[in-house]
C-alpha cells in the first residue's frame, strides 16, 4: 500500500481529486453489482428512474466526516437503513446537483448555501429500480440541520478516513428473493452501513483513494 500523506483525507484533497477525475467511467466498472454479475445484466435491461444522492464531506478543518442519515422505518424503500441524503430527480430540477441539494434540504434541512458540489461518481443501479448519480460535495463545518421526521430518524457523521480504509470494507452476503446477494458493509460503532450506501463509498474509494 502506498504511503498516506497527512492531508490525504482532507476536504482540499477530496475536492482536488473530484475535480481532476471529472470524467465518469462506465457504471459497470463500479458498484456492488460487480459482486453479483447476474444482477448487472438484469439492471441494464430495465427502465430505471433517475435519482441523485449527496455524498457530503464535512470540512471541520482539522478533521473531515461524511454526513449520513438513518431513514425512518416508514419509508417505502430502504426503510430503516443508513443512507445519503437524496431521492428521485424531478422534471423541474435544473441539474443532478440541484436535485441532490434539494433532497438534502427537504430531508435534513441542509441549506444549499452550505454545499459546494465538486464532482460525481458513476451511476449506481439498484434492484429497486433507480439509477442513482452520487454527487460529491464539500460541506461547511458550521452547517445546521432540521430533520424531516417523516423521512429521517437521525443524521450523523462518520470519520472520512475510517470509510476510506479498505480494512473496514467487509464483503458480506444474505439471501434476497431466493438468491444470495453479495454486498459491502462498513460497520461503525453501533451503525451498520451496508448495501447501496456502502457500495457508493466503496466506489469513491476505488476511484479516488485506492
Amino acid at each position: 500500500m502506498r504511503d498516506v500523506a497527512d492531508d490525504e483525507f482532507s476536504a482540499a484533497t477530496f475536492r482536488s481529486r473530484a475535480v481532476e477525475r471529472g470524467d465518469v467511467e462506465d457504471w459497470r466498472q463500479y458498484g456492488d453489482h460487480v459482486l453479483n454479475l447476474d444482477i448487472a445484466e438484469r439492471l441494464a435491461a430495465q427502465t430505471l428512474r433517475d435519482a441523485a444522492v449527496l455524498v457530503p464531506l464535512v470540512d471541520h478543518g482539522d478533521r473531515t466526516g461524511v454526513l449520513l442519515t438513518q431513514r425512518t422505518a416508514a419509508m417505502r424503500t430502504h426503510s430503516g437503513q443508513i443512507a445519503f441524503p437524496g431521492g428521485a430527480v424531478d422534471p423541474d430540477d435544473p441539474s443532478i446537483e440541484a436535485a441532490a441539494m434539494r433532497e438534502a434540504d427537504e430531508e435534513i434541512g441542509l441549506s444549499p448555501s452550505a454545499i459546494e458540489p465538486v464532482g460525481r461518481l458513476p451511476h449506481y443501479l439498484t434492484v429497486t429500480g433507480f439509477r442513482i448519480t452520487p454527487v460529491l460535495a464539500v460541506i461547511r463545518g458550521d452547517y445546521s440541520m432540521t430533520l424531516n421526521r417523516q423521512e429521517v430518524d437521525d443524521a450523523f457523521e462518520v470519520p472520512f478516513d475510517f470509510l476510506m480504509n479498505p480494512a473496514n470494507h467487509n464483503r458480506e452476503s444474505r439471501f434476497w428473493e431466493g438468491r444470495e446477494r453479495h454486498f459491502y458493509a462498513m460497520p461503525y460503532k453501533d451503525r451498520y452501513i451496508w448495501g447501496v450506501t456502502a457500495g457508493i463509498l466503496r466506489t469513491l474509494y476505488e476511484r479516488h483513494y485506492s
